[in-house]
């Protein structure tokens, strides 16, 4: 059991902690929106690594023939929707820039916990890298493979644990970052800087 609990955290950890663009999106929405709403942003991203492990440990072999056929279609609607969300924060960052004149913006994101941990759940969904991922370490592992049900639950439930502190301590970040980045020239580099770099995640998905 002991062993199921410390492949999941390996495994949650080995696909949480490589900064893309979603890590990127949660940091920027927590230092503009707060820690409440970054936390449950997080554990939306946090949720969606835990489904697609239990995804893993329950479709074994069959996931990756399944996958590949559509992963690249998979990729190009990540693409998609990573550009219109680097393209809205872009826009919205210019606007509430030229609108607030000299003024300090301190207003939150508009933004409730429950759409923001949808949005994230649903645009860490679209990766199908996290399900190949997962699927290839069940796969690639004796113990994992010839485990009991009781661990495969205990692998999921590590993965999940290990990918929400990470993202937690994400948003953490985001949320400290908030209190240096919420006047006016802040809010408009952050989401320029963060446009652009979301932008290039994105693209770097189809290469």
């Amino acid at each position: 059991m002991s062993a199921a609990f410390v492949a999941g955290l390996l495994a949650g950890y080995g696909i949480a902690i490589p900064v893309g663009a979603v890590g990127t999106y949660l940091v920027v929405l927590t230092a503009r929106a707060g820690l409440r709403i970054g936390a449950y942003a997080a554990l939306g991203v946090a949720t969606a690594d835990g489904l697609y492990a239990l995804v893993a440990v329950l479709g074994g072999g069959t996931l990756i023939p399944v996958i590949d056929p559509i992963a690249v279609p998979l990729r190009w609607i990540s693409l998609v929707v990573l550009l219109g969300l680097a393209v809205h924060i872009g826009l919205t960052g210019v606007r509430n820039y030229r609108a607030s004149g000299k003024a300090e913006v301190t207003e939150p994101v508009a933004i409730g916990p429950v759409k923001a941990y949808v949005s994230l759940l649903g645009i860490t969904l679209l990766n199908p890298t996290t399900v190949v991922y997962f699927a290839a370490l069940v796969l690639g592992s004796k113990d994992m493979a010839a485990a009991s049900g009781a661990e495969h639950v205990v692998f999921v439930l590590a993965a999940f644990a290990a990918s929400a502190s990470w993202q937690l301590f994400l948003a953490g970040g985001g949320a400290v970052l908030g209190k240096a980045l919420t006047g006016r020239r802040g809010r408009l580099v952050t989401a320029l800087a963060s446009s652009a770099l979301i932008t290039v995640l994105g693209v770097r998905l189809i290469w």
